[in-house]
């Protein structure tokens, strides 16, 4: 169960990690980690549970969950407490881009998770995690921007931001925001490089912003390392969440 500022997303995986099931639901209950709104955050997970329970006919009571980096203990657990009140137990708490890297298996490079309301960063060297960051700048900017320069509600702009005919318009609006996350990349990059002596040579966009049409190529460009975005950005983090509560990893 991946709860993000932008979207609620549940991804259910067999026994031998294959993704046989999922659900996702834009809600504002969450914000850059922390919980805002337990109640309406417990409601949607059950009513999304009880759905897939019907489709794949069997109960669910084991659940993992994720955080951005650098969020406190205490609303890690706040997390933990409202996947639990939907009638699961929760035994795994995962940084978000560790979450993603259980998925995408990078030996080396730098995997830069564009969610909601934050962009975090987690460097790999070996296969490892060794650096994370967290920052704030994400998609709720993005909309924020395209709402402000179209004198629309923040609803309508995120309905505008979805809409691929739309998408090639909106770069000139959103691509101010698209370089502060690549700033944010870049910038944990050379403060790991500095203290390493290694060189990330590579950045993975996860996250349901990076599959904004153009990303990828602003980043690179800003950044001067090479960027890719992997089909379904959005559901990366999500499905590595449930192989990190696996013995499949």
């Amino acid at each position: 169960m991946d709860l993000g500022t932008a979207y609620l997303v549940v991804a259910i995986l067999d026994e031998s990690g294959w993704p046989i099931a999922g659900e996702y639901q834009f809600a504002q209950v969450v914000r850059d980690g922390l919980v805002v709104d337990y109640v309406g955050a417990v409601d949607r997970l059950l009513a999304m549970k009880s759905s897939l329970e019907d489709r794949i006919g069997r109960e669910l009571d084991q659940a993992a969950s994720s955080f951005p980096p650098g969020v406190p203990l205490a609303e890690v657990r706040a997390t933990a407490n409202v996947v639990e009140a939907a009638g699961l137990r929760c035994e795994t708490l995962i940084d978000e881009p560790t979450a993603a890297n259980a998925l995408l298996q990078i030996e080396n490079g730098a995997i830069v998770d564009v969610g909601g309301g934050t962009t975090g960063i987690a460097i790999i060297d070996q296969g490892e995690v060794v650096y994370t960051a967290d920052e704030a700048t994400g998609g709720t900017h993005f909309s924020l921007v395209i709402a402000g320069a179209h004198d629309i509600t923040f609803e309508e702009a995120e309905v505008k931001k979805l809409d691929p005919s739309q998408q090639t318009k909106l770069m000139p609006v959103v691509k101010p925001v698209i370089e502060k996350v690549a700033s944010i990349a870049a910038r944990h990059v050379a403060a790991y490089e500095k203290e390493s002596g290694r060189k990330v040579e590579k950045l993975t966009m996860v996250g349901g912003t990076s599959a904004f049409p153009g990303l990828a190529q602003v980043v690179s460009e800003y950044s001067g390392i090479p960027a890719e975005v992997p089909d379904w950005p959005m559901f990366v983090t999500p499905l590595g969440i449930a192989l990190s509560d696996s013995e499949l990893v």
